[in-house]
């Protein structure tokens, strides 16, 4: 089936690269001695999930979002939300490892494809991890939605790599990711082929129709390279 494409393109976060926040906040707070439970992340998520899906709407920037979910506790801590921001994208890059199957299918595709990635993530943490686990060398695009100004699902961030990869025919590119709000819904608006990581058995959005629903990225590396 790969002759079918001309590239490939992949979500980060929880794609590719096992996305730990709580893990990641439980060191990032432990450095201001702070034991952060399972009530503060629910805390946490209460204040970030919406800012998330405000910057994917376009309602708010990259650097608000990253201000603004830190806030409350850094009133708390008597520090700024951005030195509590910088920590936290520190810490996730050193508890960053691969999803189960990511390094496979990456040797698998080496050489055999064009291959890139397409972020709603920032880019302090995304080139950390990049290097940290080597998975750098495989892509030949990167495209982050803090420095395009526009997040998945947003056209513009799918017409940008795509002028970048020279404009290939939409048909021939497949675009991979575990969200289908961003990674789904942006690739069919963009026209490209999309297929639907759903590692957790979650019940698909009615209106999100993939051209393929995987389970795993093994299953994905059986598909594509069978």
């Amino acid at each position: 089936m790969l002759q079918n494409w001309d590239w490939i393109l992949f979500d980060a976060d929880d794609t590719l690269f096992h996305f730990d926040a709580f893990a990641g906040l439980q060191r990032l707070f432990k450095d201001y001695d702070v034991e952060f439970s399972n009530d503060d992340y629910d805390e946490y998520q209460a204040v970030n999930k919406p800012l998330w899906v405000d910057y994917q709407n376009g309602a708010i920037t990259a650097l608000q979002l990253q201000h603004q979910r830190f806030t409350g506790w850094a009133e708390k801590l008597k520090v700024s939300p951005d030195e509590l921001n910088s920590g936290f994208l520190s810490a996730m890059g050193e508890v960053c490892v691969p999803l189960e199957g990511a390094v496979n299918l990456m040797n698998a595709l080496k050489g055999k494809v064009k291959m890139g990635i397409i972020t709603n993530g920032f880019t302090a943490l995304q080139q950390v991890r990049l290097q940290r686990t080597g998975f750098r060398d495989y892509f030949d695009l990167l495209v982050i939605s803090e420095q395009v100004g526009y997040a998945k699902p947003h056209p513009a961030i799918f017409d940008y790599a795509l002028e970048k990869m020279g404009n290939p025919p939409r048909e021939r590119v497949l675009m991979v990711g575990d969200n289908p709000d961003s990674d789904i819904l942006g690739g069919i608006n963009a026209g490209l082929k999309t297929c639907w990581l759903n590692a957790d058995g979650r019940e698909r959005p009615a209106a999100i129709i993939p051209d393929w629903q995987i389970g795993s990225l093994h299953e994905l590396q059986l598909i594509l390279v069978s």
